[in-house]
């Protein structure tokens, strides 16, 4: 059964977030919101919440991971940015945007493409998250919480806990989420290629 953490959207608990860092730090899966829907993260280096993840998505090995990272600093420590794909993130974050960027070897093998060796970073703008990832000290796995054969993302955490409460392990719940996934920017090949349109605006990328 997974445990439901209440916390407020504007003041964070702080002993709240600790106990939700502490069972990620455990090995948990967790569904959480963002600044565009809500997703499930794990502990990067966790094989098992990988596994998870796939396993309730039905995801195939070509999908992109999602780094969910606090600051530029921390998202610069994972992927390959070079001086014009800097600027252009930079000016859109934190926001709700995804970009598609060669690895670093920080990153384990198993996150990445298989064949283009890249993974998805970002970072949000939403305070529950960015409060999580502040006390987590490091990026959260992460993918959107779209279940198969659905055409849009849960919105309510005690809807994710009813139905999802025997695959994840917490559910963090700071009030309604957005239903439209992050923008996908890919930067892999030194344009930028719009994947997805979502929440974020993508005007700049056009």
């Amino acid at each position: 059964m997974a445990k439901y953490f209440d916390v407020h959207p504007e003041n964070p608990q702080r002993r709240t977030i600790s106990g939700v860092a502490d069972s990620i730090r455990s090995g948990a899966l967790i569904a959480y919101p963002t600044d565009s829907c809500f997703a499930l993260g794990c502990q990067l280096g966790n094989r098992e919440g990988l596994a998870r993840i796939r396993q309730i998505r039905e995801l195939g090995d070509k999908h992109h991971f999602t780094l969910v990272c606090q600051n530029f600093a921390q998202l610069g420590q994972f992927v390959h940015v070079d001086n014009d794909v800097f600027r252009a993130i930079k000016a859109s974050t934190p926001g709700a945007y995804t970009f598609i960027l060669k690895a670093t070897s920080e990153v384990p093998r198993q996150l990445l493409h298989p064949k283009k060796k890249t993974v998805g970073v970002r970072i949000p703008d939403h305070v529950v998250a960015q409060a999580l990832l502040e006390e987590l000290g490091e990026p959260l796995l992460s993918s959107t919480l779209l279940l198969p054969g659905e055409d849009e993302p849960m919105t309510q955490g005690w809807e994710i806990k009813e139905r999802l409460d025997h695959v994840v392990d917490a559910v963090v719940d700071s009030g309604d989420c957005g239903t439209r996934p992050t923008t996908v920017i890919d930067f892999s090949a030194g344009e930028a290629e719009i994947v997805r349109r979502g929440a974020g605006d993508t005007d700049r990328f056009e």
